[in-house]
């Protein structure tokens, strides 16, 4: 009997030092998964695999990017939310997933301030406004359409609570024009349909709509920010071209589940920080109407409680409620 409880204590002596010093492996020892909120292609994507990229190559293992697109970052963010706390899950998202859907949906499966670990405000940018070339050749001359024939164009997006969805709300109330929001599963859905006239018009990113506008498919119009955008500094803001008070970007952030070790976050935020300030970054994402941002980890987590006060007025003045 004591033979037997001595091996016993051995083996659980063995089975503590292994998990401690599993445990104590440092970080990064295996793959991480970046779930981006968007399908692949387009702006979210592309900035997410950038960001991995750095992190792959700092930390010398692979970035397995999980593309969950659905319900305006709800899908990618309740993943997240519930993934371990280890720094082996991270999240690629924007705008409407953080600061937008808790204004719109009575109930999320997270709360955007107490589920998650702020590491880097990534990057911020303006929508484009695009039609199809049939629809109208100026902003004016869409304003004047869209009010000669109240809910008979079409505006596509991504899906209710997205910026391009809320991009088109205010323009709607703003202007003060009746347009029919049609949501679709990804912009390059959106742009198909835009190209082919089953859509009037869209808010669209650079990436996904300056080849298309550039060969004559699509018409683009305005940008939505309040000075012009880098990657098309010829195209007029919606406020230069008439529609007084208009302004709206979208951001991308990188994040980790609540919990995730400090130790963990400052050492993604120094990377993502480095890979920000790579020249390459910067002047390929200006082409593309993207400015780089940065910052530390308590800064982005500042920024997102003022862009959730923020989005809660806007949406109130622009009459969306919760579950609409």
């Amino acid at each position: 009997m004591y033979f037997v409880i001595r091996l016993l204590a051995s083996l659980l002596a063995m089975v503590v030092a292994l998990h401690g010093a599993a445990s104590a492996q440092p970080y990064a020892h295996k793959p991480i998964r970046l779930i981006i909120a968007s399908a692949a292609g387009g702006s979210t994507d592309t900035i997410g695999r950038t960001l991995g990229d750095g992190m792959a190559d700092a930390l010398g293992q692979q970035v397995v990017n999980d593309n969950r697109a659905g319900a305006g970052g709800i899908v990618a963010a309740e993943l997240t939310a519930r993934a371990a706390p280890d720094g082996y899950t991270l999240l690629l998202t924007t705008t409407a997933g953080m600061a937008v859907s808790g204004h719109l949906y009575k109930k999320l499966p997270y709360d955007p301030l107490k589920s998650f670990a702020p590491i880097v405000l990534a990057a911020t940018q303006a929508y484009v406004l695009v039609v199809n070339p049939a629809v109208a050749g100026s902003v004016s001359e869409l304003l004047a359409r869209a009010k000669a024939a109240p809910g008979k164009l079409t505006f596509g997006s991504t899906g209710v609570g997205t910026n391009s969805h809320l991009a088109g709300e205010f323009l709607k109330t703003v202007a003060g024009i009746d347009l029919l929001h049609v949501p679709y599963k990804s912009m390059s859905a959106v742009m198909v349909d835009v190209v082919s006239g089953r859509a009037s018009m869209a808010f669209g990113s650079h990436i996904s709509s300056a080849s298309l506008a550039k060969s004559g498919r699509l018409r683009a119009l305005a940008v939505t920010s309040a000075k012009r955008s880098s990657g098309a500094p010829d195209l007029p803001t919606l406020e230069e071209a008439g529609v007084r008070g208009y302004a709206l970007e979208n951001w991308y952030g990188l994040l980790a589940p609540a919990g995730t070790p400090v130790v963990i976050v400052r050492r993604l935020n120094a990377i993502a920080n480095k890979t920000l300030a790579q020249p390459e970054v910067k002047e390929r994402w200006a082409r593309d109407g993207t400015t780089t941002m940065g910052g530390t980890p308590d800064a982005f987590g500042e920024f997102i409680k003022t862009e959730i006060v923020k989005w809660g007025k806007l949406l109130r003045q622009a009459g969306i409620s919760a579950d609409k």
